[in-house]
């Protein structure tokens, strides 16, 4: 496998899906959650052995009790997660009192029924607009202390690439990485009004280590290499750096996705979407440190060479 000799093609294909992304992110958006912007989480379950009532007819019934906009998820384990604006205590009450009724199976006709209430939070706008500002502070910093680490470990790797491009090399692979994984969830939130909350920027955080770990493996990989070898053939120093790692980089990531997998699947409906944002990240970071990073070295090296 040539990765080096088609780069052009990775950058076209990693451009254009980052570009899909980005025009996503500008046209839909995140629809973030009450984390971010303040609102109720209430989470319910009925009684086994009855027809639980279906995600519309709970919104229904909620609105028509004056609660504008719920949004309402059912759960694998015979409940609902209902979000819903910054509920008073006497609006929580009022809900749960809502819910407290389900269709029987018996046609249309709707019976009381216990609802067992598992919880109940509220976050005020102001908390969660200080909530997305530390959010956004927690991942620059990252990405600065990642290049900053980078430079430092490479540091006796002058030629014909300076240690700190490395690390640049490596943050530009993350935010391809973490680009694509909020595109694809401002589609989900445009399609499935899938909400972005604190899971998801964990997920995201995870996302940058494990990617930058990845990354970190041809690179170490590359300056075993040019310690042995020496600088005068790059292109095909980072050519065989690759070759000699990339069954490992695959192999790795193919066992943690497999796991995320299962966990997707049969994890339950509370940490789902947290598992589809590690799949997505994971599975683009795997690609990105072997068909993006590395590759930008040597454009970055020939590109010094022009000039030189």
């Amino acid at each position: 496998m040539k990765v080096i000799h088609y780069r052009s093609m990775w950058y076209i294909i990693s451009g254009t899906i980052v570009g899909a992304s980005i025009i996503a992110l500008l046209v839909f958006g995140l629809r973030l959650g009450i984390d971010f912007t303040g609102g109720s989480l209430l989470e319910v379950r009925y009684p086994q052995g009855i027809a639980i009532p279906q995600a519309a007819d709970i919104k229904a019934t909620l609105e028509k009790e004056g609660i504008p906009s719920p949004v309402v998820q059912l759960t694998d384990q015979n409940g609902a997660l209902i979000r819903t604006k910054d509920l008073t205590e006497e609006e929580h009450q009022k809900t749960v009192d809502a819910l407290k009724t389900a269709i029987s199976g018996q046609g249309e006709e709707k019976i009381a029924v216990e609802v067992e209430e598992l919880r109940f939070e509220s976050i005020g706008p102001v908390i969660g607009k200080e909530l997305r500002q530390k959010a956004g502070y927690a991942m620059a910093l990252v990405l600065v202390l990642i290049i900053l680490y980078i430079a430092w470990s490479f540091r006796k790797v002058s030629k014909p690439v300076a240690s700190w491009k490395y690390g640049v090399i490596a943050v530009v692979a993350l935010i391809h990485d973490v680009g694509i994984t909020f595109g694809v969830f401002a589609v989900l939130g445009k399609v499935m009004g899938i909400e972005v909350d604190l899971a998801f920027i964990a997920a995201a955080l995870t996302v940058l280590g494990y990617s930058v770990n990845d990354t970190i493996v041809v690179f170490d990989r590359i300056r075993e290499n040019l310690a042995r070898q020496g600088s005068g053939h790059f292109e095909e120093t980072v050519e065989e750096s690759i070759v000699q790692t990339f069954v490992r980089s695959i192999n790795t990531s193919f066992t943690t996705l497999l796991t995320l997998l299962a966990l997707f699947f049969f994890g339950g409906e509370s940490i789902k979407w947290f598992m589809l944002a590690l799949l997505v990240g994971i599975g683009v970071g795997t690609y990105s440190s072997i068909f993006i990073a590395s590759p930008l070295l040597v454009s970055w090296e020939r590109f010094i060479h022009k000039r030189a």
